[in-house]
């Protein structure tokens, strides 16, 4: 068996889809295109893991955001260069 909707606990896919984020500072939010994402045929969902929320958040606060523009790929943001290495505030 595959992936496992969380929603309905049905059969789902791997997708993509396009999110809109806050940044850390609150100052903005900006658009992510190209998001990885879990689709269900089910029920209709389309929703980031969690994995992949805390991936982005993570290079969020890690990078300068100032030099995003108002929409990136996920993957062009997750190739900036970071700050710091690792999210030394996360005690997750």
């Amino acid at each position: 068996m595959g992936l496992l909707c969380e929603w309905c606990g049905k059969e789902a896919q791997k997708g993509e889809n396009t999110v809109f984020w806050e940044l850390p500072d609150g100052t903005r939010a900006i658009q992510i295109t190209e998001t990885p994402a879990v689709e269900c045929e089910d029920c209709k969902m389309i929703y980031q893991t969690d994995e992949v929320t805390k991936e982005i958040e993570d290079q969020l606060f890690l990078i300068d955001t100032k030099k995003i523009g108002k929409s990136i790929s996920y993957k062009e943001l997750m190739a900036l260069p970071r700050l710091l290495k690792r999210n030394y505030f996360d005690f997750s």
